[in-house]
């Protein structure tokens, strides 16, 4: 951790984001219903405490005669102010969003060039968490992004609020090796991922959607960056969302989206919920509340997990927790299921007797000593924790 970063993000980020089912459709309605969704299903609990509006939540014709961003008065016809006050007074920080740049994805206006102006406004109105994203910038200039995004985390930091700053630059210019360094608390280190397995070609966009399969190998590339106070961000979750919302890819099968939240867990990645939980169905709480699982991404000692071994299709990754133990996850890549041994030595431990307790069963299985025999269906992953 530098000077820089306040630390905030202790472990990593949970909460929810609007952009992935509602996207232009963010509301005060959506939100205040969304507060009181988390808190009935238990879903706040379980430490989804961040509450994030993202893009168009704003007029988009401009800013105010003062050059104040102005929240859309249809969208939000209390104002923001006063939806901050109904999310804090649930128990949950609030989170706002904006773009390096003269305009924000969806159009609307960005904070180039008002960066002190709208971190003032954001603090005036109780804002905790800043998603600051890089549409409409240049692509390929790392000093360029360094500079706007330097900016953003000087203006946070002088309104004397805590703001949790995620840097959404899409990973183009390698913010894992510099956001923790100007104040970041966690960076995009890919583009949008999409509710897919595989990566999804977007005519509109003219790129990739990227798909889960991909992102395993990205959060493996770069597990050593993350760390407390500094995340890696494989993006928002898609569970739940079953080819429906702004990011469809036609939908994953329940492995896939289990195996989905198993290596988001593994890599220490924000867990940011992007489905509608005011109707969230009982297989996606099952995979979204598991709190055992969830122990594992919010381990204290904050170490993502790598990836030790490959055997056959099937990938194995390992993670140490604070306790002592270790997360083992075993992920079958492949369209086949596979019929593996996990051994000891394969995971860093002595051929000694010890204890695995299946984490999404919530079933111990018996002691092994060299090896562990487990069948793993296609693009499932079973997810250990050994003692």
């Amino acid at each position: 951790m530098t000077a820089l970063t306040k630390q905030l993000a202790p472990t990593p980020p949970m909460g929810w984001n609007s952009w992935n089912t509602f996207g232009h459709n963010i509301s005060e309605t959506v939100v205040r219903e969304t507060a009181d969704a988390l808190i009935s299903t238990g879903l706040k609990d379980c430490g989804y405490n961040h509450i994030v509006l993202d893009d168009c939540w704003s007029v988009k014709d401009g800013r105010d005669k003062n050059g104040d961003l102005i929240a859309d008065p249809e969208k939000f016809p209390n104002g923001m102010k006063a939806l901050a006050d109904y999310v804090h007074n649930k128990g949950f920080k609030i989170g706002i969003y904006s773009d390096a740049a003269e305009k924000t994805c969806g159009g609307y206006p960005g904070s180039l060039g008002f960066e002190e102006q709208d971190a003032n406004l954001w603090a005036s109105w109780g804002i905790d968490f800043l998603k600051y994203d890089y549409c409409n910038a240049p692509l390929y200039d790392q000093a360029e992004a360094i500079k706007r995004y330097t900016r953003m985390g000087e203006a946070l930091r002088k309104t004397k609020r805590d703001f949790l700053f995620s840097l959404c630059e899409w990973g183009n210019q390698s913010p894992h090796l510099w956001a923790r360094n100007i104040g970041g608390h966690m960076w995009r280190v890919s583009g949008d991922v999409f509710d897919s397995w595989i990566n999804i070609w977007m005519k509109d966009w003219k790129s990739y959607g990227i798909g889960i399969d991909v992102s395993i190998d990205i959060a493996n590339d770069l597990h050593s960056y993350g760390g407390p106070n500094g995340w890696n961000d494989l993006d928002m979750l898609v569970v739940g969302l079953k080819g429906k919302g702004q990011i469809s890819g036609g939908g994953m099968s329940f492995l896939e989206y289990q195996t989905h939240m198993s290596m988001w867990v593994m890599a220490c990645s924000p867990l940011m919920i992007g489905c509608d939980v005011r109707k969230m169905e009982a297989d996606t709480a099952s995979l979204l509340m598991n709190r055992e699982v969830l122990d594992i991404n919010q381990d204290s000692l904050g170490i993502p997990a790598s990836r030790v071994k490959q055997i056959g299709t099937c990938d194995i990754w390992t993670k140490r927790l604070a306790d002592s133990s270790i997360a083992v996850s075993v992920t079958n890549r492949g369209s086949r299921g596979e019929d593996i041994s996990l051994k000891a030595r394969d995971i860093g431990l002595l051929e000694t007797p010890k204890l695995a307790r299946n984490l999404w069963t919530q079933e111990d299985i018996a002691d092994f000593k060299v090896e562990l025999p487990l069948r793993v269906e296609p693009h499932e992953t079973i997810l250990l924790k050994i003692n």
